[in-house]
């Protein structure tokens, strides 16, 4: 069986204490993007990957009965903060387990994901989600999704582990104030009709980047880091302001034009 695995942004990141087990508690509006890889799987006598070596596929295919030849076509840049290894994971997930004699319900799908990655389950699905705790307690969102995603992944900053992103984090005292800024974000959340609307969530806790003001500079209306990075998002109104946007920033950032997705 052959799927998709598309690529998410997060639209708004609030973070708050590291609860036990390390894993911070955090507040994020997940949204899928028309930029994916490509997965086959197939029953096999032992589970391998090939195309891509990523180990997390393997380990969410072992929490599964048999053994699995996986393909990857990799089209989305790795360590980026756009869940690419979280996707490919989940996609290996559901089409491992539509092919099980007695395939597993969602709901027991979804808690075999949670194990694999924070970000693993809201890939198994359908449209934009809310998620809390450590990102695996999903709400369906009912959000616009007639808008154009520019996507930069800067040519000339290092790439920080997620790890130390969120340890730097903890230095600065980032989660004081979670509460209330989760709050602001299921307000902001509340009050979206239009596009534009989202431009009122709050930025992205753990990261920052120049890009993003240079985003809005060329008529973004909304422009933010991806999950920890380095990957930086705009929205903008109508594909051909992000393929404007993409030409005047092409030598900073590699780039791709895309758009919102709805299915898992």
């Amino acid at each position: 069986m052959i799927g998709p695995a598309p690529a998410k942004i997060n639209l708004a990141l609030v973070v708050g204490a590291a609860r036990d087990g390390g894993k911070h508690e955090l507040l994020t509006v997940y949204q899928r993007v028309d930029l994916g890889d490509r997965i086959e799987v197939a029953r096999s006598t032992a589970t391998r990957v090939d195309g891509f070596d990523d180990t997390i596929v393997t380990r969410a295919l072992a929490l599964l009965p048999g053994a699995w030849h996986v393909r990857i076509e990799k089209r989305i840049p790795v360590a980026g903060g756009l869940g690419g290894g979280s996707s490919d994971a989940a996609t290996a997930l559901r089409l491992a387990n539509a092919q099980l004699d007695e395939p597993l319900p969602l709901d027991a799908l979804h808690a075999l994901a949670a194990q694999v990655g924070a970000d693993v389950p809201f890939f198994l699905h359908d449209g934009p989600q809310l998620g809390a705790g450590d990102g695996t307690a999903l709400e369906s969102l009912d959000l616009p999704q007639d808008f154009a995603v520019l996507l930069l992944l800067p040519k000339r900053e290092r790439k920080l582990s997620t790890a130390s992103v969120y340890a730097a984090f903890d230095e600065r005292a980032g989660a004081v104030g979670f509460e209330e800024r989760a709050g602001q974000l299921r307000d902001a959340l509340a009050a979206v009709r239009r596009p534009r609307d989202l431009s009122a969530l709050p930025p992205n806790d753990l990261a920052r980047s120049p890009l993003a003001e240079r985003l809005l500079e060329e008529g973004a209306f909304r422009a933010d880091v991806s999950g920890a990075g380095p990957v930086v998002y705009g929205l903008f109104a109508q594909i051909v302001d992000a393929e404007r946007a993409r030409r005047q920033l092409r030598s900073e950032a590699r780039a791709w034009v895309t758009a919102p997705v709805w299915y898992a």
